[in-house]
């Protein structure tokens, strides 16, 4: 099973996430990072902290970048 890496970009900061997850698929990942970027940005708003600006980018063993997650694509707004 791939393994992947979700690394936050904050601002010019980039965060590696040195563990990854094991996911059967990309989708999969996607849908992982949405779920935790909605979580983080609950938490945050309940702290009185800056909810958006944050981005996942899903990186595979080898590098390759399969999908970036912008933390405030992963709550409604409307």
């Amino acid at each position: 099973m791939p393994k992947y890496f979700f690394h936050v970009r904050r601002n010019d900061v980039f965060e590696e996430d040195p563990e990854g997850i094991d996911l059967a698929t990309p989708e999969l990942a996607f849908e992982e990072a949405t779920a935790a970027a909605r979580d983080i940005v609950a938490e945050r708003i309940r702290m009185g902290s800056r909810a958006n600006g944050d981005t996942f980018e899903i990186m595979t063993e080898d590098g390759s970048l399969v999908a970036t997650v912008p933390f405030r694509s992963a709550i409604r707004l409307d």
